[in-house]
């Protein structure tokens, strides 16, 4: 079978290596735009093959977007060696983050972990090494949640069910050991650096925080991470879900993105002394970039139609939700869309959701930062008030609101190739017009009888 490269003799003597400890099968997964990975799944001998570039797919259509095409020619996986894991839930296997590639000659337009790794590469002509963290929520539920009739997400411990809310609760999270006991341990041998996890806000919902990375190593890292809490909520008996909002009275599910700049010595560049409230201009500068291109943003950063029932102010019971919906910057309001914490050196951009492909949001917010720095932007004066009720911008309220603004920002273009743009904005606009279409039976209840 023809590969891109040459075949190693360092490969094979990894192969074999692997297969001394165990290991019988390799992946090199390559990302949808739903945030999926995507493999063939070869022997292990076949390594050297793999990492040659030996597998071709033809991904338009999977995951989502752009048309199948029987005749366009096939893209081949490039794998990055840097990131082979053996997977802790399944040591029989190994798996590794790949590109897409047009035989090895050119990043395929549609490939997420391509279109970040451009604007890594914009950021490092800059002088500026880009830094990751990201905060992941989910819920994890019982099967039968799923039953016709079940009407809400069922948690796996009886004191998830507390009120009003079981976040940080001691005895939610230790009846919920068994699965995040099982997730830590996971992420441990998978070197995450985990530092803390607990019970958030909603009746089943987690929050994992462990070590920022790079911004591709991080991207790379949520991949598996996803894979993770499916695989452990499973041998648990349990289902996981990232769907930014199952029910109205549930808390949203964020996963909120703490974006850094550092120079090449890893000096972080974001903290300054004479900076005023100890940040630097250049940490000004990337907030007004991200802020002046948060409409379209939001498009990638909330990517579903279900992603605007979280972007509320209040939860269907009057409280108010934590979700921003105000384009706004403060120092420790939680209220706005960025918050400069007092307690890390990095920016926190709250209005990312658990739906949203780390690679295309990365890619997107580091774009737009660069872009502010570039241009010298100004933020204005940080917010101190309840952002929800100021007279600034709003966010998009719409997926289609956010895929106009995608659409007409300048900047999308130097981000993505116009065939992504085009295909993406249609998928989401379809998206956007099936569910407007759609009429369901809290509609007929309001109005079958009532006009």
């Amino acid at each position: 079978m023809d590969t891109v490269h040459d075949l190693s003799a360092e490969h094979a003597e990894l192969a074999r290596d692997l297969a001394a400890r165990g290991v019988k099968y390799a992946m090199a997964g390559w990302i949808d735009v739903l945030g999926r990975p995507k493999s063939k799944v070869v022997p292990i001998g076949h390594l050297p093959n793999l990492l040659a570039g030996s597998e071709r797919y033809t991904p338009r259509g999977m995951g989502g977007i752009g048309h199948m095409n029987p005749i366009e020619e096939e893209v081949v996986g490039i794998p990055d060696p840097e990131t082979l894991q053996v997977l802790p839930w399944d040591r029989r296997v190994v798996w590794m983050a790949a590109d897409m590639s047009f035989g090895g000659r050119e990043p395929y337009a549609l490939c997420p972990r391509s279109i970040l790794r451009r604007q890594v590469e914009a950021a490092a002509e800059m002088g500026y090494v880009c830094q990751l963290g990201v905060e992941p929520e989910f819920y994890v539920f019982r099967p039968e949640s799923l039953e016709r009739g079940a009407g809400r997400l069922i948690p796996m411990a009886r004191s998830e069910e507390i009120e009003p809310s079981p976040a940080y609760d001691v005895e939610a999270s230790l009846d919920s050991l068994p699965f995040l006991d099982l997730m830590c341990s996971y992420l441990e041998e998978l070197g995450f650096g985990v530092f803390s996890f607990d019970a958030e806000g909603g009746q089943g919902q987690y929050e994992f925080d462990f070590a920022h990375a790079p911004v591709l190593r991080s991207a790379d890292r949520i991949t598996l991470f996803r894979l993770a809490v499916r695989q452990a909520a499973k041998e648990c008996g349990l289902v996981a879900t990232f769907m930014p909002k199952p029910y109205a009275e549930l808390w949203g599910s964020g996963a909120h993105f703490n974006m850094s700049l550092e120079d090449p010595s890893g000096r972080n560049l974001f903290r300054s002394e004479d900076g005023r409230h100890g940040w630097s201009k250049e940490t000004y500068q990337f907030v007004a970039g991200v802020l002046h291109h948060a409409p379209a943003l939001t498009a990638l950063a909330n990517p579903t139609t279900n992603s605007y029932r979280r972007l509320v102010e209040r939860l269907a019971d009057g409280e108010i939700s934590w979700a921003p919906t105000k384009i706004s910057y403060g120092y420790n309001n939680r209220s706005c869309m960025i918050r400069l914490p007092a307690n890390r050196p990095a920016i926190e951009n709250r209005a990312v959701d658990s739906a949203a492909n780390t690679y295309l949001t990365a890619a997107y917010m580091l774009a737009a930062g660069l872009d502010g720095i570039r241009r010298g932007m100004d933020p204005g004066e940080a917010r101190d008030d309840l952002s929800y009720l100021a007279d600034v911008d709003r966010l998009p309220a719409t997926l289609l609101d956010a895929v106009t603004a995608f659409e007409n920002d300048p900047l999308t273009s130097e981000v993505f190739h116009e065939h992504f743009v085009r295909d993406y904005a249609e998928m989401k606009r379809a998206e956007w017009e099936r569910a407007n279409l759609e009429v369901g039976d809290r509609e007929r209840a309001t109005y079958l009888l009532n006009l």
